[in-house]
């Protein structure tokens, strides 16, 4: 079968979670949890012919009820950070929850990382799908309006994850989601990623403040650490001698993607097994974090992570946009539906 479900375990309010396994026969295959739409593992065949399991992960539902680092998991309602929790949206100031220091992080205190989501299968046997989907109440967090999401995971024939995202609300709101897996294209066990190759196609980062926050500024990548135009070793700059690094110890900013529509955002490779990785999204940018904060630990199959172990591509609105008009708005009106696809697809050299 393209589809296997499994109990994976029951939360204290006794609902059950599953694991259910996406394989499209063809070297890729995804196990998604219904806890917190989790990747939990995602497997690519290399050019030796070995299945390598490319995103961090834990073991067991109780690891991933603490998880730090919101590894592998769905964000919402809203990714990255707003500054103090606070915007405001048709002459209304909304305050929605705290969770790192003054600010709210990927949805606030209990974000969609945390929820227990519905699930369906569909797709077909080359190409199987698992849908997810959430009722997000109004106030949630501090969020107006009831959001019904759909998210739609999908390995593809030609070996590519894809996700689709959804949503209606019954009133005006923000919205911005994503996925926060931890790519380390070597093997999640293999150590620092520093190696591997990246480019993204961006000429343009925002800077942070000391809280890791959007200044409002939009600057070129030129001469700086920040240029990945060129492909690079994702470690050649991540030590540079440049505020904006030094500030977070690697990388954890936004990148304007250049064009429209539906594109390529980045490529990311591992020489040494022949993986490479394109990033596409009808996304406005994208998060480069370089795990500078991964908790130092014990996590799946007995694997050691530490910080630089591993590199995200979270793309996304802008972090804390509904401050800077100037950035694209994550706004979703009444009776809109908001609706992005982002995909991994994997090619082997």
């Amino acid at each position: 079968m393209a589809i296997t479900k499994e109990l994976y375990g029951t939360i204290s309010n006794g609902e059950e979670v599953y694991a259910y396994t996406l394989d499209n026969k063809k070297g890729l295959s995804a196990e998604i949890l219904t806890y917190g739409g989790i990747i939990k593992n995602l497997y690519v065949t290399d050019k030796n012919g070995v299945k390598t399991d490319v995103v961090l992960g834990r073991d067991t539902l109780e690891d991933y009820l603490k998880n730090d680092g919101y590894i592998g998991a769905a964000i919402g309602r809203h990714a990255n950070r707003i500054a103090r929790g606070e915007f405001e949206l048709n002459g209304t100031k909304y305050n929605v929850g705290i969770n790192e220091g003054k600010n709210s992080l990927h949805g606030g205190v209990k974000g969609y990382d945390s929820r227990v989501w519905n699930a369906s299968e569909a797709g077909t046997e080359d190409a199987p799908s698992l849908v997810l989907t959430l009722t997000s109440p109004d106030g949630e967090e501090g969020f107006p309006g009831t959001v019904e999401i759909t998210m739609t995971y999908t390995i593809t024939a030609d070996n590519a994850l894809k996700i689709n995202y959804k949503a209606v609300s019954d009133k005006d709101t923000v919205i911005n989601l994503t996925n926060h897996s931890y790519f380390n294209l070597a093997g999640h066990n293999s150590g620092e990623m520093t190696k591997q190759i990246l480019q993204i196609n961006s000429g343009f980062y925002t800077p942070n403040d000391d809280e890791c926050m959007p200044t409002g500024e939009v600057l070129s990548v030129a001469g700086t650490p920040f240029d990945f135009r060129v492909p690079k070793p994702i470690g050649q700059d991540i030590d540079a001698d440049f505020k904006q690094v030094e500030m977070v110890g690697g990388f954890d900013h936004n990148f304007a993607i250049e064009g429209r529509g539906y594109r390529l955002a980045a490529v990311a490779e591992c020489i040494e097994n022949g993986i490479v990785m394109e990033v596409r999204t009808d996304k406005p940018a994208m998060q480069l974090y370089t795990s500078n904060a991964l908790p130092e630990g014990t996590y799946k199959g007995g694997a050691q992570y530490k910080p630089h172990d591993a590199f995200c591509l979270e793309t996304q609105y802008f972090p804390n946009a509904m401050a800077h008009s100037h950035y694209p708005s994550p706004i979703l009106k009444k009776g809109d539906t908001y609706d992005f696809t982002t995909e991994y697809k994997f090619v082997v050299k």
